[in-house]
């Protein structure tokens, strides 16, 4: 006997329910987010006698502990996505009204009809660490980028020819910021004393030119704008902030090479063009493992490139998805973008623009492409190589 489980995920209580393969209720009821009351489950589940399949709506994170015991007791274990659930929800009678209970039975009803639903496979231990990694990485890169907008928001109020003359994603503008801000400390300081803290820092490129721009900038304006003092103050701040995380992202980024460097599949994906050692980090952390997806297909579908059928009476046409994984279409998207540069991914975009499609209709149809490629490379574990027929 099929018995189908649906387990809606929360932070404390989650709610289990178990149904059999006519829709008759088994299990129903609240499961706490610990140790004894997820193996109190695993026996109520093994008592039912029956072939259990296990649908969550969230993968790791808040179901880590649910998901490991779970698989651990050689259940298996498939994905609900949230977005499904709310779908099937408002097909239901009442289909606004939302409660844990009801997802789970939902989730459970999923988990009886739909067979195509993907399989939630455990992590390795290097796994989980490059998907930590990366998380921690979008956070810096989330914060760094609010910090330069504020930090030019508060410099164009009060200088704004120097907040045009550079682009502070760079070390130099940054450094000379920890310091000088306002056109009459950089008038007051002169160029020796500005060359000589710039010299300062180490790895700055061109420190003559920033210095000459900068008092250029100077130069121009000799008013002193209400609020000066205390704006510059925040300034410097925020630069010296920026400069910090700018240290840690590098720091990141050497440990997720090093990490990348003792993963099975890493150095395959890295040799696709295109895909740098953030990108394939990133890819791994969202796909995981292959073994989740039925075809390169599957993959692309998951991803949100693959054309949608819409087909209603003599009307049928293929568009662009909406759904789909962000995470993994960002990286194929900026990965084929970032591949135009090999002759064979400009062949092919070339030959898209000749066809008439847009610059992003392009990049969309060569990552398509690129998903095959990257799927043949995992699946004979051969290195990518220039010329291969379904080279992109």
């Amino acid at each position: 006997m099929r018995i189908s489980v649906g387990i809606d995920i929360a932070k404390e209580i989650h709610w289990v329910c178990a149904i059999d393969a006519d829709g008759a209720i088994r299990i129903d009821r609240r499961l706490e987010n610990s140790p004894a009351a997820i193996a109190a489950l695993v026996d109520d589940l093994h008592a039912l006698q029956g072939e259990v399949l296990i649908g969550l709506d969230v993968i790791g994170g808040i179901a880590g502990l649910a998901a490991a015991m779970l698989a651990d007791a050689r259940f298996a274990l498939v994905h609900v996505p949230g977005l499904a659930v709310n779908r099937a929800r408002q097909g239901t009678a009442g289909g606004e009204q939302k409660s844990d209970p009801r997802d789970a039975r939902i989730i459970a009803e999923q988990v009886r009809m739909r067979p195509e639903l993907r399989p939630i496979v455990p992590a390795d231990e290097i796994d989980v660490d490059i998907r930590l990694l990366v998380g921690r990485r979008r956070d810096l890169v989330a914060a760094q980028t609010q910090r330069l907008n504020r930090l030019r928001d508060l410099l164009v109020g009060i200088f704004p020819g120097l907040e045009r003359s550079f682009d502070f994603v760079t070390k130099g503008p940054l450094h000379l910021l920890t310091k000088f801000v306002t056109p009459a400390e950089l008038r007051d300081a002169g160029r020796r004393r500005l060359l000589r803290h710039m010299q300062g820092a180490k790895g700055v490129p061109n420190v003559e030119a920033v210095v000459d721009k900068a008092l250029a900038a100077a130069a121009e304006q000799g008013i002193s704008i209400p609020g000066e003092r205390m704006t510059a103050r925040l300034v410097r701040e925020l630069a010296a902030e920026a400069l910090a995380a700018r240290t840690k992202l590098a720091e990141l980024d050497r440990e997720l090479e090093e990490t990348l460097a003792r993963h099975p599949d890493a150095a395959l994906v890295r040799s696709l063009p295109g895909m740098g050692v953030v990108l394939t980090a990133e890819f791994i952390a969202e796909a995981g493992t292959l073994s989740r997806f039925r075809s390169a297909d599957a993959l692309a579908a998951a991803a949100g490139v693959a054309p949608v059928l819409r087909q209603s009476g003599r009307v049928r046409f293929l568009r662009r998805p909406n759904g789909g994984n962000r995470g993994l279409k960002r990286v194929f998207y900026q990965s084929a973008f970032c591949s135009l540069a090999h002759p064979d991914s400009k062949a092919f975009y070339e030959r898209k623009r000749r066809e008439g499609k847009h610059h992003h209709q392009a990049v969309i149809a060569l990552a398509r492409r690129r998903i095959n490629v990257l799927w043949a490379v995992l699946q004979t574990r051969q290195p990518f190589q220039t010329g291969f027929k379904t080279a992109a």
